[in-house]
């Protein structure tokens, strides 16, 4: 699983406006065309490729809706290829996701599509990113 993401490392929008030959092949794995929000799409993608019976949507908060094995700090030791989420207090849902690539004593390597080097949700690669451990709400194992 994670090696499917790694290879899709680097990958941006081309244009802006969440548009372009990857993203939109993100967004096509999960129904819709280009112009849409897509870390949740990325996932499902990289899911897809795998052959991974999953329920993840272009709607991020499915990402990490069943199978979780860690929320809040408590549960089992995420792994690499692991999906998680971020809660965001002002859409009272979580409301971006990705995959964690190693999970350290504080910070989590993980790989985000429609991310920046900021860290946004509203990003326009596929980056890797360190998180703090406090940042990432839910783990879910697919």
């Amino acid at each position: 699983m994670i090696s499917v993401a790694q290879s899709q490392v680097g990958y941006c929008e081309e244009g802006g406006n969440n548009r372009g030959y990857h993203v939109e092949k993100y967004l096509r794995s999960v129904g819709f065309e280009g112009g849409y929000a897509w870390c949740s799409a990325f996932v499902a993608w990289c899911l897809n490729v795998c052959v991974v019976n999953h329920s993840v949507t272009a709607w991020s908060p499915t990402a990490v809706s069943r199978n979780v094995i860690w929320e809040r700090g408590k549960g089992e030791t995420p792994e690499a290829g692991n999906v998680f989420g971020i809660y965001y207090n002002s859409k009272g849902r979580v409301g971006h996701a990705g995959f964690v690539e190693k999970w350290g004593k504080k910070y989590a390597h993980t790989i985000e599509g429609n991310t920046n080097e900021e860290g946004s949700r509203e990003g326009d690669c596929v980056l890797r990113k360190y998180r703090h451990h406090s940042m990432i709400y839910r783990v879910s194992r697919w």
